[in-house]
């Protein structure tokens, strides 16, 4: 019997083809994870990369429009900033409802913006676009939203923001469209708008409390005595620093779209005018520093007017007609004693010291506006004479309050700034005329105010000196004589002077508590006086009648009646 036994087939085949599948499965699996992976990677890619490209656009963005640095006062009291706002805007092509009835709603929501008609008006224009309130509150942006008309429409935006109001308006200035446009804003724009510095405040050299009581007190005889303008300084001797500077008409730079050109220009720095008997002192300074007037006892004739060819210099009415030494000549602001010391300076030493303070060009400060003098062409001998007591010549109050800085500060002329000084880090300056000279100068003024035209302008127990200052408003062709510019700069305490301070009022008119007079003496000294008084003790001038400078080696040359006073309310 034969056993046939079956040979096992072998799984080779199976085998092989499972490995097969196994590997199969393997690769798909790597490529399938392959594929995921580099799928995420993109994914991480495109994020990076989107990343990058939305910070860069963030940066570009806020570059382009990056809010405005602060601007400060010196004490870090705020008059600029920037902030969020709301922006109220109209499709007038896209209005659904009734312009009549929304007209009036918003008028009701917006009466600050306008009336009915106004409201009306804008909705009704045939612009494509139109603002109706560019800083407006979120509560506001609600009240408007609930009135449910979809032309109407909503945008968040950066707004430029003055919290004092018009409070300084001249010196901050304004912006349109994210560029200054005048004053500081203007002038550093560039460093307000660097992200690199806009974080930091420009401090500048304004105190809001000074500025406040020189706004005040100025505005407020610019309507008692009718005045078209006026302008007002408040400097500081040693530094230049402005520390008020006030312009009047004046404008809220919130508001600048209400703001009328006379508004806008600033009086202080753009606006040149004859200052008239101010300039005496100036004539003085250059005379004794030339020493062309060595002796305080020397007089000059001023018993009659003064005949040079054709022209005929003279004083007011009711002054002295006698002969007068050069501190008499200041106290009863006389013009022909003046012309007479002036002629004997001649015109090339008084035209040299108008250029050592700077009356031949732009006042020296930060400002974009900013006004040219006016001086001769020809200087004849009349005009040597007539520039000596402020006509002929035309300036701006600031380059006034300079030139008296320089005649009591010891004699260094230094330009004007609005932005603070560290302490120690000043301008070195020019010197103009002596400390001997400046030293007399202090006497000279303090006497005008002690006994001269300037007594309206003292404030007790601050040592006042100064000089009134009454010209004829120039007009093309000559002069419009029933106009003036009233004018009074001076300095305290004149004992150790601190500050320079000028009112200047254009076209003030007489009242009846000034028994009809219209001159400096009766205008802006008082203005002077009273600003002083506000804010002397606030910048750190204690009064005190224990002081005074030391006037007894010109006492005595003095005509010897201290009751008599000018008529004629002062020049």
């Amino acid at each position: 019997m034969t056993t046939l036994v079956a040979r096992p087939i072998r799984q080779t085949r199976n085998v092989d083809q499972r490995h097969a599948l196994v590997a199969t499965q393997h690769m798909r699996l790597m490529v399938l994870m392959l594929v995921f992976a580099a799928g995420v990677f993109a994914v991480i890619v495109r994020l990076a990369l989107l990343g990058v490209l939305e910070t860069g656009g963030e940066n570009l963005s806020n570059r382009l429009s990056a809010p405005r640095g602060d601007i400060v006062d010196r004490n870090g009291q705020q008059l600029a900033r920037t902030i969020d706002a709301w922006t109220i805007a109209v499709h007038p092509r896209k209005l659904i409802g009734d312009p009549t009835e929304i007209a009036q709603r918003l008028a009701d929501l917006m009466p600050d913006r306008g009336n009915q008609a106004w409201f009306y008006g804008q909705l009704t224009k045939s612009s494509s676009f139109v603002y109706l309130n560019r800083r407006a509150s979120p509560a506001l942006v609600e009240a408007v939203n609930a009135i449910g008309e979809p032309g109407i429409v909503f945008e968040r935006e950066t707004q430029r923001l003055y919290p004092q109001s018009s409070l300084a308006a001249h010196v901050l200035g304004f912006i349109s469209n994210g560029t200054g446009m005048s004053g500081i804003e203007r002038a550093l724009n560039d460093r307000l708008t660097n992200p690199a510095t806009q974080n930091q405040p420009v401090a500048l050299s304004i105190d809001t409390r000074a500025q406040a009581a020189m706004e005040s007190e100025l505005g407020r005889a610019m309507t008692t005595f009718s005045a078209r303008g006026g302008g007002g300084i408040v400097l500081d001797v040693a530094t230049g620093e402005v520390i008020a500077m006030v312009s009047l008409p004046t404008f809220n730079p919130n508001r600048v779209g209400r703001a009328g050109l006379d508004q806008l220009r600033n009086v202080t720095t753009q606006s040149v005018f004859e200052l008239g008997s101010t300039f005496k002192p100036i004539t003085m300074a250059t005379a004794i520093d030339n020493g062309v007037v060595t002796s305080m006892q020397r007089r000059f004739d001023a018993t009659h007017p003064l005949q040079v060819g054709r022209f005929t210099i003279h004083d007011e009415r009711g002054d002295p007609k006698r002969w007068l030494n050069m501190a008499e000549t200041l106290i009863y602001s006389s013009n022909v004693a003046t012309a007479r010391v002036a002629d004997e300076v001649g015109p090339a030493r008084m035209q040299a010291m108008f250029k050592k303070l700077g009356f031949d060009t732009p006042p020296d400060i930060e400002l974009r506006e900013k006004g040219r003098p006016l001086l001769p062409s020809y200087w004849a001998r009349t005009t040597t004479m007539t520039t000596a007591y402020g006509h002929g010549i035309a300036v701006t109050p600031l380059h006034l309050a300079s030139a008296y800085a320089a005649l009591v500060n010891g004699g260094t002329w230094r330009p004007a700034t609005l932005l603070k000084v560290a302490p120690g880090h000043q301008v070195a300056g020019r010197r103009v005329i002596s400390e001997q000279t400046s030293a007399r100068m202090r006497q000279m003024l303090r006497l005008v105010v002690l006994r001269g035209t300037g007594r309206k302008g003292d404030a007790p127990g601050y040592r006042v000196g100064g000089k009134t200052g009454t010209a004829e408003a120039a007009v093309a062709g000559g002069y419009d004589r029933s106009r003036n510019v009233a004018t009074f700069a001076a300095a305290f305490p004149m004992d150790a002077p601190r500050y320079v301070v000028v009112a200047m009022l254009d076209s003030p008119l007489g009242t009846k508590e000034t028994y009809g007079w219209k001159t400096a003496a009766w205008n802006a000294a008082p203005v002077v006086g009273r600003t002083i008084a506000r804010i002397g003790a606030m910048l750190g001038v204690t009064p005190d009648d224990t002081r005074d400078v030391d006037v007894s080696d010109i006492l005595p040359t003095l005509w010897q009646d201290p009751s008599r006073a000018p008529t004629s309310g002062g020049q």
